[in-house]
């Protein structure tokens, strides 16, 4: 294996991702386990999980799936508990890439939804790092990536919640950092535009949406999963350990115009 192959190369880590069983969380799955990392992966879906599981466990990596609701504090606690269990208590990687995402003008936004997007967005990144982070600082060596979005830092009509919600996700990836880098542990956030997952095809199918929108982005066009899990591969391997409290944009150059 050449120098730059081992820099990017993921052997002998152990990944948690949540959200893997569709869109990007998959996409980060599956380019993870071709980097070498062994996969736990969270999702709702078992038939896609299993899916996913004989996709890590052909190319040699161990795999475990794990299930629970993010909106719940008590099940996120348990998805932590369980995954560490799977790992033999060592996890080296954690993506907090699942996500929910309820549209509508604020003045009329159930507080439910409201609740449950925090819940899941921002609450459950919270307590699965709190879970996996002594472990990390133990072993001087770990890193956190939160799957964000452009609209954590640029204002979108009727997001207010998911907004909120990736805003704090910002927020809490450059705190976490200030606790981590001491013990060598790289906490950082990327920040999609749409990305073409089924959910962000039904969210942005319509001309008289998606077409504004693209026509504001220089590059002309939104995103893939595979991009979102390349550069989730850079944050996870050795190649970018100075890295550390960035929230990276990956979105065409719509905020820099």
């Amino acid at each position: 294996m050449a120098n730059w192959q081992k820099r990017f190369s993921l052997d002998g880590r152990t990944a948690l991702i949540t959200g893997a069983s569709s869109g990007i969380g998959w996409a980060i799955a599956d380019v993870f386990a071709d980097a070498g990392a062994d996969i736990i992966a969270h999702g709702r879906d078992t038939a896609r999980l299993a899916a996913l599981g004989d996709i890590v466990t052909g190319r040699g990596r161990s795999y475990a799936p794990v299930s629970g609701d993010l909106a719940s504090v008590e099940e996120t606690a348990g998805i932590a508990a369980a995954a560490l269990d799977a790992a033999d208590n060592r996890i080296d990687i954690l993506v907090n890439s699942a996500g929910i995402a309820i549209t509508g003008p604020a003045v009329d936004y159930p507080i439910e939804d409201w609740a449950r997007t925090l819940a899941v967005n921002l609450t459950a990144p919270f307590i699965l790092s709190k879970a996996l982070l002594p472990g990390m600082m133990h072993r001087r060596m770990g890193k956190i990536i939160n799957i964000s979005s452009q609209t954590g830092v640029i204002a979108l009509q009727d997001h207010a919640a998911y907004a909120t919600s990736k805003g704090g996700l910002n927020a809490l990836t450059k705190s976490l950092m200030t606790e981590a880098a001491p013990f060598n542990v790289q906490v950082n956030a990327i920040c999609p535009t749409v990305v073409l997952t089924e959910m962000g095809k039904q969210l942005w199918s319509a001309p008289e949406k998606k077409d504004p929108f693209i026509a504001r982005t220089p590059l002309g066009r939104f995103g893939e999963p595979v991009e979102i899990a390349d550069m989730a591969l850079y944050l996870a391997s050795p190649a970018s350990d100075l890295v550390n409290g960035e929230i990276l944009m990956i979105e065409g150059g719509y905020s820099s115009i």
